[in-house]
């Protein structure tokens, strides 16, 4: 008799943590959505990169507050790497990125293997190239000692209008 009350026991107990954890579970708040992406102010690395890098270091300008920059960092010591990351007013990513290094090796990194399409488009008075990739589109434009790309998931249309917005000074 002694042993069914203690396995009745302990049975009744699980129940009850069982109850009790699932109470908690409803009343206590979670958010199973994403995380709000923090803003970045960029404006210190952008000072020190355009002091530092051996290319004019280009940064968005007049965006709209819709566009949130999210990310930022310049590595001196990596081909003078500038890399500024954005969530564009549809929540995609769009990154600009300058180096000095190499550009078959630079493109290729920056834009995640994306492919030459073989189209350009004229922005301003340059003329960008097209890339095309399975997780990153691009606008790519060589200049002398240095490469500017701007890629990420967000449509051309999001990439050029963030090419249109880069300033150098």
């Amino acid at each position: 008799m002694k042993g069914k009350q203690t396995v009745r026991d302990m049975v009744l107990s699980l129940g009850l943590i069982c109850l009790a954890a699932g109470v908690i579970y409803l009343f206590v708040p979670h958010d199973d959505g994403e995380p709000e992406l923090r803003r970045v102010d960029y404006s210190v690395e952008l000072q020190t990169a355009r002091r530092a890098a051996s290319y004019p270091v280009a940064a968005p300008e007049g965006l709209p507050d819709s566009w949130k920059p999210t990310s930022v960092r310049f590595q001196g010591d990596r081909s003078d790497a500038w890399h500024l990351g954005y969530h564009d007013p549809e929540g995609a990513y769009v990154s600009v990125q300058q180096s000095a290094e190499k550009p078959s090796t630079f493109i290729e990194d920056a834009t995640q293997n994306a492919e030459d399409t073989g189209e350009t488009q004229e922005i301003g008075d340059r003329t960008w190239h097209r890339y095309e990739g399975e997780r990153y589109d691009a606008l790519v434009l060589e200049d002398e000692g240095s490469t500017t790309v701007v890629t990420g998931s967000a449509s051309f249309a999001r990439l050029t209008t963030m090419a249109e917005a880069l300033r150098t000074e």
